[in-house]
């Protein structure tokens, strides 16, 4: 067996990516709290819930502020731009290996190189949930955040029920995500394999010698 290093995760994006997991946890933790605190059944108060949640999408905001522009000016923002062809078939490939391939020990369709840090499965969910869904969790935030500021209505509904329903639809959307980012990354040799990625920023892989 040889063992094989890519560089992949550089000193910023290892950062970033422990404050995201950070902060979106607690925004999960607290989100739940504040939901189910007119039921008595809630582990914090309310007025402490509100200040963790919104003190935690503040620094979510900014951290996000950190992961677009630092796509913009590193070599990293290629991973998310850079699209290989037949994205559909190779969508539906990805899909199939996950689903049964992985279980009959198959090689990987789309291994890991330097110019192609994620499979197209990964890729079109990071995109969908870093490009359109943290924008809009974010928005639909500081929309209930400082309501003052938003219309009155929103397609004839009240501006704050229909951010408050955008806002807890995208939520989900994205703790959804969360579970199955989780799950993808025990799927690495071993599965402690790629979160060790994100301390050493190195992917390792292990190619059987011929």
């Amino acid at each position: 067996m040889t063992n094989h290093k890519i560089y992949l995760y550089p000193v910023w994006i290892r950062i970033w990516h422990l404050i995201n997991a950070l902060m979106f946890l607690l925004l999960i933790f607290t989100g739940i709290c504040l939901h189910f605190c007119g039921t008595g059944q809630t582990l914090i108060p309310f007025n402490i819930g509100v200040g963790i949640h919104n003190t935690a999408a503040i620094i979510i905001t900014f951290n996000y502020g950190v992961f677009v522009i630092g796509n913009m000016i590193t070599r990293n923002g290629k991973f998310y731009r850079k699209w290989r062809k037949n994205l559909v078939t190779n969508l539906w490939k990805q899909f199939v290996f996950y689903a049964v391939g992985i279980f009959r020990n198959e090689k990987h369709p789309f291994p890991i190189t330097e110019k192609q840090k994620f499979n197209p499965l990964q890729k079109f969910a990071y995109v969908i949930a870093m490009y359109f869904g943290m924008p809009l969790l974010i928005l639909s935030g500081l929309a209930l955040m400082f309501p003052g500021l938003t219309g009155y209505s929103v397609f004839n509904i009240s501006s704050l029920v229909f951010y408050d329903v955008l806002h807890i639809i995208v939520g989900f959307v994205l703790s959804l995500f969360l579970l199955v980012h989780l799950y993808t990354c025990t799927l690495g040799d071993k599965p402690g394999t790629l979160f060790k990625s994100m301390v050493t920023g190195y992917h390792e892989e292990h190619e059987a010698e011929e």
